[in-house]
């Protein structure tokens, strides 16, 4: 992959954001790209050689699976966004995996051990770096609180009008979003049941909130959605 193309890609991520273009060049040449496709997954590797990574098109999915290998998914994200080993401790095992959920998905990734050294020459990005980090972990608390207080069907709506404000087309009064989600995906989101998610879609259709089918979300109701 080119540098021209590695610098148009960190250029327009939020952890470049107000950085130099001398230091957008320093991190191209310790920048790795990949394309992803739909329904492939990858680890973040071990200790100094794990990876940090920036979704630069595209949707991932982040999953990771308990004692009794019973799926978890922890967060879908959509680009721009950040994800791998956050931490950035070359001696920690990242155990979590990422899944494309869109084709073409593209990221470039650092080794940690040169991410974690650009951070310390480069204030500016290590403060851009723990924005986004702080707010991964409002938005993991959010959720948390979420489970705690909300019933499924509050948790639903909760998701899907946060999936509408990042990730939907207005047109007109409604609000279109490409479902590239399954059931069982949008049920490891809110901690429920695939079934449960099925139900609670049907009782928003049959109440004329919105219109689903395998390839889109329609979103009738701007009093509710917005």
């Amino acid at each position: 992959m080119s540098d021209e193309i590695k610098f148009v890609y960190l250029r327009n991520h939020p952890l470049f954001a107000n950085v130099s273009e001398q230091k957008i060049k320093d991190a191209c040449s310790l920048v790795k790209v990949k394309t992803i496709y739909r329904g492939e997954s990858f680890t973040y590797g071990e200790g100094n050689y794990s990876k940090l990574y920036l979704l630069i098109k595209g949707k991932i999915k982040i999953t990771d699976n308990d004692e009794m290998d019973n799926e978890l998914i922890k967060d879908i994200l959509t680009a721009p966004d950040v994800f791998g080993n956050l931490s950035l401790e070359g001696g920690s095992s990242v155990s979590e995996y990422a899944e494309a959920l869109t084709s073409n998905t593209v990221v470039c990734y650092f080794d940690v051990v040169d991410f974690r050294k650009f951070l310390q020459d480069n204030p500016m990005v290590a403060l851009s770096y723990a924005h986004i980090v702080n707010n991964k972990l409002r938005k993991l608390e959010n959720r948390h609180s979420d489970l705690v207080f909300h019933d499924a069907k509050s948790r639903l709506i909760r998701f899907i009008k946060t999936w509408a404000s990042t990730d939907g087309n207005r047109i007109g009064d409604k609000i279109i979003l490409n479902n590239y989600l399954t059931h069982s995906d949008i049920a490891g989101v809110i901690a429920t049941s695939r079934q449960s998610v099925n139900v609670l879609f049907n009782e928003l259709r049959d109440a004329g909130l919105l219109f689903y089918n395998r390839k889109k979300i329609e979103l009738n109701d701007p009093m509710i959605w917005n």
